[in-house]
């Protein structure tokens, strides 16, 4: 795992500057700190921070073709070099080191930009091949790796990991750009290709951009979804096909020459994860699990009982709310605002992993491959009832229903009437919209100031999801709420904040069930064989039946997030108070709208602790990014 930088002069191949290209590169030390390099062509620099994983001693980048006309550096693994390897060496391409990297030079003199579609694993990459001076940028098909690109008047295209990297030149504009501020406040991210600021952009997953000097660049998605339920729909066989490629996805995340473990929060996910390494490896297997102490948010007993089973090396460390650093972190990490509190619980357990390990696998993406969210059976009972009712009469008889039935933030969601009413009045992505929302809407507009309002110029969040929802091939209201939260909520919120957390400690983490032939096997299931009469990851539990205790696969879900209602009435309720005055002082929030929200919450009428935390991340990077 590394970080990678670059400056590419897209007219006149000018000299780059090694001063500006190593201060980029710098910049991102925590990605890669067992060694650097870098690489200055005509008009073309490129730069990497190397964390050394597998081939420790040949595999240092940049790294060329054998006629040193091709070069790349890159941040990833991909899994499948050795049979790559092979085949490239048959057709008579010389490979000098053992490292997964060296194969894209070769793939790309091999097959151009269609290389990508040979790799199986998590990428970012650039590419620069002299003989045609071209630029080859690529990201994995999930969205694992990242990378951010800017473009200088002077026709400089920078490119970088995290956007820190390309922060490091003074002349890419700081200016915030309001859309993303109204994504971030929906959804608690701000989802790709925006970033927070209006000058920088996120090339999307399975994206590619290949930009030959001089002409225009060329940018398209090289891989799409297909949710058809085309796929096995006999239970007992799907599950055991599954636990199979599960159990591959493991084993092939399971090389590398240097000391590695697993997540292990006591959920199905990482648990099953963790049972197939354990039958996979000649030594005990080291996991990591976070406490919290409140019994409504910790999975730890779980975890130990599974550590127990499997005879794993077991750690546990506890979050601490009062920790005056965490927030700060948490904030410098990301590089722009991140609501998703479940970052304080990743930082803490990679930082607990780094000191013992230098690769974890983790489980992350068994809920959006195998319909784990609550969100999902609200949903399609919601959608069930919208298709009884004919929109005109949905929308004025329920909309006026939501608006004077009482809010009952604690009561359980199906006495949650005014959500339910609200939601019904609406059209099928506008309520997905609504349910996966941090701040509802109309909320987030009583918050906002005249003058932001002004400068949204229209824009909604939901415009983020739209195009999504209409891409999907399929019109099952699962599958397509399914497909949304991996072309969106998967890259932008927990794959950015598993990499961010775990680089930041320099850390690797890979996650066997993303592996995107498996993601392309259980797109195709049919709906029930992942939800059933209101029962989520049907498939995944059964497949690990014969690995996990029922008492654990079987228990109600609980998520790995933090007790926010009750930490912003004790240890974080000062650091709120100094939030409401700094965003009343800004120009983008009603202060008055703030201070209410802060006051029904203190007093115990509302429970906005996800609204608090959202606004209090936004807060720390205004004040880390003011002039």
């Amino acid at each position: 795992m590394c970080g990678i930088a670059g400056i590419f002069d897209t007219r006149r191949g000018a000299p780059i500057s090694a001063a500006l290209l190593l201060a980029m590169r710098d910049r991102l030390i925590h990605r890669g700190p067992d060694g650097s390099g870098h690489y200055l062509g005509a008009g073309i620099g490129l730069a990497h921070r190397r964390l050394a994983i597998i081939d420790v001693e040949s595999g240092h980048q940049p790294l060329f073709n054998e006629d040193g006309q091709v070069v790349v550096v890159f941040n990833g693994e991909i899994y499948n070099f050795h049979d790559l390897a092979e085949r490239l060496e048959r057709r008579g391409h010389v490979l000098r080191t053992k490292c997964d990297t060296e194969v894209i030079v070769h793939a790309w003199e091999e097959w151009g930009a269609d290389c990508v579609l040979h790799f199986h694993g998590m990428f970012a990459f650039a590419l620069w091949d002299a003989r045609t001076e071209t630029l080859f940028l690529a990201r994995d098909r999930l969205g694992k790796k990242p990378l951010h690109h800017t473009m200088l008047p002077d026709g400089r295209l920078l490119f970088a990991s995290e956007i820190k990297g390309l922060l490091a030149c003074a002349e890419v504009s700081r200016s915030i750009d309001p859309q993303a501020v109204e994504d971030y406040l929906c959804f608690g991210y701000i989802p790709d290709p925006r970033s927070i600021y209006a000058a920088i952009q996120k090339l999307p997953p399975a994206h590619r951009l290949v930009w030959r000097r001089g002409a225009p660049p060329r940018q398209d998605a090289y891989w799409r979804l297909s949710m058809g339920q085309d796929g096995p729909s006999d239970a007992g066989a799907a599950s055991e096909d599954l636990r199979t490629r599960l159990r591959q996805a493991v084993a092939s995340r399971m090389v590398a020459d240097v000391p590695l473990g697993a997540f292990l929060s006591g959920g199905v996910d990482s648990s099953g994860v963790v049972a197939l390494m354990a039958g996979l490896a000649d030594a005990p297997v080291n996991t990591f699990c976070i406490s919290f102490g409140d019994p409504d948010f910790d999975e730890s007993s779980y975890a130990q009982s599974v550590a127990a089973r499997y005879g794993t090396c077991h750690r546990t460390d506890r979050v601490d709310p009062r920790d005056p650093q965490m927030l700060e972190r948490l904030a410098e990490i990301f590089d722009e605002p991140f609501g998703d509190n479940s970052a304080l619980p990743t930082l803490q357990v990679c930082t607990l992993a780094r000191s013992h390990v230098t690769v974890a696998l983790s489980g992350d993406g068994g809920d959006e491959l195998f319909a784990g969210y609550r969100r999902y059976p609200w949903h399609l009972r919601e959608e069930r009832l919208r298709a009884m009712i004919p929109p005109a009469l949905r929308r004025s008889v329920f909309g006026p229903l939501a608006l004077f039935y009482p809010q009952l933030d604690r009561a359980p969601r199906w006495l949650r009437a005014k959500t339910t009413f609200h939601e019904l009045s609406l059209d099928s992505i506008e309520a997905y919209c609504n349910s996966v929302s941090v701040i509802p809407e109309a909320l987030r507009r009583s918050l906002y100031s005249k003058s932001f309002r002004k400068s949204l110029q229209g824009y909604r969040a939901i415009e983020a999801l739209s195009p999504h929802w209409r891409e999907a091939d399929t019109d099952h209201p699962l599958l397509q709420a399914q497909y949304v939260d991996i072309k969106t909520w998967l890259p932008g919120d927990i794959l950015t904040k598993v990499d961010r957390a775990s680089m930041a400690v320099s850390l690797e983490v890979r996650a066997p069930l993303l592996d995107h032939s498996l993601v392309e096997w259980s797109a195709r299931l049919p709906a029930h064989l992942k939800l059933r009469r209101g029962r989520t990851k049907v498939l995944l539990k059964r497949s690990f039946e014969p690995l996990i205790s029922a008492d654990l696969l079987y228990r109600p879900k609980q998520g790995f997030a933090s007790p926010l209602d009750s930490w912003f009435r004790g240890p974080l309720a000062p650091r709120m108070d100094r939030t409401v005055g700094s965003l009343r002082d800004s120009s983008l929030f009603n202060g008055r709208a703030i201070g209410r929200l802060v006051a029904q919450h203190a007093s115990g009428r509302r429970d906005h602790g996800r609204i608090l935390w959202s606004l209090l991340m936004l807060d720390k990077f205004l004040q880390r990014n003011s002039p």
